[in-house]
């Protein structure tokens, strides 16, 4: 369990304003938000970060919401952002907060027509947007009769053109800034005030606005703090983007809760590189970064001197097996235990070491499965990955294994104050102190979401063990029905299919269709360590490794491997291999990393209509 920190109110009562005001006060002197900069920083930070104090922080948001005030920003107002992980955004994020206006971050990749609809629906009149890129986007609504948008704060000033910037913004602010208004003003707000409208990144369809309010953030943080061990003003480093529910509960409402110390990572390529350089105690990612996490670290593992590579492969297997006792709930035996000890001190903490990993106390995931190929591979380095599971319409998390109680494989059983229940398909409803009550309408209101007991069906499908665990088996809108009508999980399928580590995303089809084929991507960096260990001679061509009869030997292998695992139904019978990996900016994988499917199978139907062909 966390050590709660004073709480300034009873819980029934507390809002992140007055959660600040705390650290100001209890706090003030600690580290609070940190960013790169390039410089020396001032004395005392590490060298190429700016550090703010938590006092430093509030006055910063008051100075802020008094030049947003000025701008016209009124309480109980959308107020769309669309920047990096960069202090700018962070700090605007709290200063609206202040204000009582409803701060509502956009992804970075959304499409002209998604950001059109959310400005639309939220009624926003006015955006806080990075620069030239973003400027572009959003400069036609401002023409649009259709559209209420008024106003843009550019945050670069070279990008501003006609348009407000952010350092005038803050010039007013500090002109402006009263101690009195200030302190009144944020003291209006109520824990069943909106606190942010997150709108879900849609795999189908317009994204879909969730309100969430100060109440149902502290009560989901309370919740978390009871099941989770973390030390005090324990550091995050974050890195995904701040529309994402995972990164707004971590990286700005958690982090005031615990007056943790955020350090933000603007590039997401460079959360490996910031991890080593900062040791952190606690580190969360998407089943993906976990995934091309692994994957770096086996291709760096495969250059390694045979003997090396072994000892490092018996350390591991001694880790899975201490790590198998303590699922259980069981004490190792002393033999274990002992070898357990020397390989950790001897070969796995000085390799954790290298990757910045060797101080962590809690490492996460969520949003999708996890492939249970790689929760193995990272508990062969004592790494135990608490898998968790939740949706923006529950706050984030809602189930979360635990240190003193976990099941690799599963995504934990309830937090406090959520109840769940299979339906008799299989969908998971769930219903708690965390769970909304509806989706925003475009005229303010909310349309209820929940059944008449307060249920609320997830969409996603998944069962509960004698012991309260929850396995999820997939979404319920993306499973796959034969035409002989059996129903398969394709995340099982794609999961069992990237086990083999040439391989490192997967699309099964067979909706309709006699039987299932896949497109599969192959991960670069594996697989150019792979052929150079075969002595294939290429110079960083993978779309050549791709034809290659080797690599292609090697896949064939990897496909039967699968099937020989997984039932008829199930069974791969053809693939194509892919060399171009799926992301956010080509559209294939939402901000968060996961699946759209029918983009990947629009954007290949030819391919896979070829699996077909002649069959």
């Amino acid at each position: 369990m966390t050590t709660i920190l004073r709480l300034p109110a009873e819980p029934a009562e507390l809002t992140l304003p007055a959660l600040l005001l705390r650290n100001a006060q209890d706090h003030g002197d600690l580290p609070a938000l940190s960013w790169r900069t390039g410089g020396a920083g001032r004395a005392g930070e590490a060298a190429g970060w700016t550090t703010l104090t938590w006092s430093e922080v509030r006055r910063k948001a008051a100075v802020l919401a008094a030049g947003y005030a000025a701008l016209g920003v009124r309480r109980g107002e959308q107020v769309l952002l669309m920047m990096g992980n960069r202090p700018e955004h962070w700090l605007t994020d709290l200063a609206l907060t202040h204000l009582g206006a409803i701060p509502v971050t956009v992804y970075g990749t959304s499409a002209p027509e998604q950001i059109a609809h959310i400005a639309r629906h939220g009624r926003a009149r006015f955006a806080v947007v990075e620069g030239a890129r973003e400027v572009e986007l959003w400069e036609p609504l401002l023409a649009d009769a259709s559209a209420p948008l008024e106003r843009l704060v550019v945050i670069e000033a070279a990008a501003a053109g006609p348009h407000r910037t952010y350092g005038s913004l803050h010039a007013t602010g500090s002109r402006l800034y009263n101690a009195d208004g200030f302190e009144e003003g944020w003291r209006e707000a109520r824990a069943s005030d909106v606190l942010t409208v997150v709108y879900t990144s849609g795999t189908t369809g317009d994204p879909k606005g969730v309100p969430i309010t100060h109440g149902m953030v502290v009560r989901n943080a309370l919740a978390l703090d009871r099941a989770v061990e973390l030390p005090a003003h324990v550091e995050h480093v974050c890195y995904l983007p701040l529309a994402h529910i995972a990164e707004r509960m971590l990286g700005i409402y958690l982090s005031v809760f615990r007056a943790s110390h955020v350090h933000l990572c603007a590039d997401p390529a460079a959360v490996a590189a910031t991890a080593r350089e900062l040791r952190p105690a606690q580190f969360f990612g998407v089943p993906r970064v976990w995934e091309k996490l692994a994957a770096s670290v086996r291709a760096a593992l495969s250059s390694l001197p045979p003997e090396r590579r072994a000892a490092i492969e018996a350390a591991g297997e001694t880790a899975r097996a201490h790590v198998a006792y303590r699922e259980r709930g069981e004490q190792p035996p002393a033999g274990l235990d002992a070898a357990y000890r020397r390989a950790k001190a001897e070969i796995l903490d000085p390799l954790l070491a290298l990757a910045g990993f060797d101080r962590l106390r809690w490492t996460a995931s969520a949003a999708a499965p996890m492939p249970p190929a790689v929760v193995r591979f990272w508990a062969g380095f004592d790494l135990v990955i608490m898998d968790a599971w939740g949706l923006t319409e529950t706050v984030g998390v809602c189930t979360t294994n635990t240190k003193s109680a976990f099941r690799l494989g599963s995504v934990g059983r309830p937090i406090d104050g959520v109840d769940l229940r299979i339906a008799q398909d299989g969908e998971i409803l769930v219903r708690g102190d965390t769970v909304f009550a509806g989706y925003l309408r475009a005229d303010g209101s909310v349309e209820s979401a929940r059944d008449a007991d307060g249920w609320f069906a997830t969409g996603d499908v998944g069962r509960l063990d004698e012991d309260g665990y929850l396995w999820l088996t997939d979404r319920k809108k993306e499973l796959i029905v034969t035409s002989s009508g059996k129903n398969v999980a394709p995340a099982l399928v794609e999961n069992t299919l990237k086990e083999h580590p040439l391989i490192a995303q997967a699309l099964a089809h067979g909706d309709g269709r006699s039987y299932l084929v896949a497109l599969l991507v192959l991960d670069a960096e594996t697989t150019l360590a792979w052929a150079a260990g075969q002595g294939i001679e290429n110079e960083g061509d993978l779309a050549a490794l791709a034809e290659h009869p080797a690599v292609r030997a090697e896949i064939d292998h990897a496909v039967e491997a699968a099937n020989a695992r997984l039932n008829r139904t199930e069974q791969i019978k053809r693939y194509r291999l892919l060399s171009t990996e799926w992301g956010p900016e080509t559209g294939e994988l939402t901000p968060s990393l996961k699946m759209r499917r029918r983009v990947i199978r629009d954007r290949y139907a030819d391919d896979i209509e070829e699996l077909y062909d002649g069959a």
